[in-house]
Parts: structure tokens; sequence; C-alpha cells
């Protein structure tokens, strides 16, 4: 086929010798079948801002760090080169978070390089040597739905010991190939610890897989594992061999409103002691 203008730089550069054939176009991205180095591999060629279909950047961009103050600048007051930098922020996101997960051991198509907006990675096939299809396009068992479902779990729990989220997690992201699901498209992934939305993103990931599954496995529809591991996670003892129950029990204990305003207010009393203490 005729090679994308997106991608003749790569071609140019030898890093994909060949264009085979487009794979697939979503909102965020095209992804094309390239040959590089010698191996059937994919291209993901991300789309301009103004032409995808996600619009809540703003609530997985917390936490993301930049390279400098003048970068952070130009994104808050969002000029022309703000919003490029935005973009070049947005697209890192999902390589760092695909480097990261690999090394941890989570099961997402290997990295191998990215230019100029293109991410040259693994393409995930089935026993047949095909691109492997989407969750979402397969009818399960209840035994394979149960199966498939405790793995997406114990790979949410390897992520999150990484210090990662998905935060997009559904069927339409997840592939499944010779040995089970491979979890794909992490231009979402928010870190864990510096993004006050994560522990909701986590649970929306964590509930969808259980709504989607839940369709073959009906048991499934009444867990609450994505609580169950935040949970854990927050007292410091979440780790990939976690055992999990799929349930939860949330603290019936009342605040003690009073003893809350109490702390407040010495709080201030001793802020405004020391203030008067300065100016003496």
């Amino acid at each position: 086929m005729k090679t994308p203008k997106s991608l003749e730089p790569l071609v140019r550069d030898g890093l994909v010798d060949e264009v085979i054939r487009p794979l697939k176009s979503g909102k965020e991205a095209a992804v094309y079948v390239v040959l590089s180095e010698g191996e059937i591999r994919c291209a993901k060629v991300y789309k301009e801002a103004n032409k995808r279909g996600f619009h809540k950047q703003a609530l997985y961009q917390e936490g993301r760090k930049v390279r400098n103050t003048r970068q952070a600048r130009a994104m808050e007051k969002n000029s022309r080169f703000g919003r490029k930098q935005q973009e070049e922020v947005w697209q890192n996101a999902e390589v760092d978070a695909l480097y990261r997960l690999a090394a941890a051991g989570v099961r997402v198509p290997h990295p191998y390089n990215f230019v100029e907006g293109v991410l040259l990675m693994e393409l995930v096939t089935d026993a047949e040597g095909a691109a492997a299809p989407r969750l979402n396009d397969l009818e399960l068992t209840q035994e394979e739905a149960l199966e498939y479902h405790g793995i997406l779990i114990k790979e949410v729990v390897r992520m999150l010991c990484a210090g990662i989220v998905h935060g997009d997690l559904s069927e339409f992201n997840v592939l499944v190939d010779a040995q089970g699901p491979v979890i794909i498209d992490l231009p979402q992934a928010v870190d864990a610890a510096a993004n006050n939305n994560a522990a909701r993103m986590l649970e929306r990931d964590v509930n969808n897989m259980a709504a989607y599954f839940g369709r073959f496995a009906p048991e499934l529809l009444t867990t609450s594992y994505g609580k169950e591991i935040w949970k854990i996670y927050e007292s410091g003892n979440l780790s990939p061999d976690t055992v999990l129950t799929g349930t939860f029990k949330a603290s019936n204990k009342q605040a003690d409103v009073g003893a809350i305003m109490r702390e407040i207010n010495d709080a201030r009393d001793e802020a405004i002691r020391r203030k008067y203490e300065q100016e003496d």
C-alpha cells in the first residue's frame, strides 16, 4: 500500500521497511501493520488533538511530569507552543506506561521505538498469527469469562503495584492472544500516587470489567474488587501476589465532626499566635 505521510519519516530512517496495511483507526490514533527490522509489528500514529474523540484530558494530566517550568507555563496559558507540549506529554504517557508495565511483567504490547508521534510496538496475534481480536469481539462461555476476569484483575493489581492506573480500561482496550488477555491503549494512564482521580479511575476500570464479564458470568456483577484493591494499596500492603476476595466492607464509623473542628480551630489559633510572635 502507499505509505501514509505520517510514516514516511520512519521509512526514510530505516525504522520501517514496509507499510503492509491499515489495522484500525480509533478515537486517538490510527494503527498500521508494518515490517520493521525483519519483523511484523504495528505502528500507532497519534491523531491531532482537534481530530481526537477524547475530551477529558484534564482529569488525566494531573500529576504528569513536564520537562521544565517554561513548558508548564506554556501549557497553563494554552498557547500554540503549550498545546504542542500538551500533545507531547499526552503521547509520552502511553510510551512511558508501556515500558514501565512491560518491565513489571504486565501483559501489554512490547514497545520498540517512539519517533515523531509514531509508536512502534509488538503486533499482538492469535494462535494462527493473525491480529488478535478485541475482547468485545468474542463470545465467551461462563468458564472463559471467569478465567479472563481473574487474569485481568491480577493485571490491574500488577499495574497498580507499578504505580499506574489504566484510566480507560474496557472490553475495547483488551486484546486476546493465544495466552489470554493483553491490555492496550494507555494514553490515559495516570500515576496512582500523583493523580487525585486515581482511586475513582481504578474503580471504574474494575467495574467496567465486572459489567462486561458479568454478561457471561452474572456472579461477577456483585463483586467489589476495585474498592478492595485500592484499600489494600493505600495501606501499603498491595503486591502482585495479594489474594483478593472481591468483597469490600465500608467503615460504619462516623466522623467526629466536633473533634475535627477543634483540631482546625487549634491549628488556626496556633498559626495566629506564631504570626504575632514573629511580628514582635
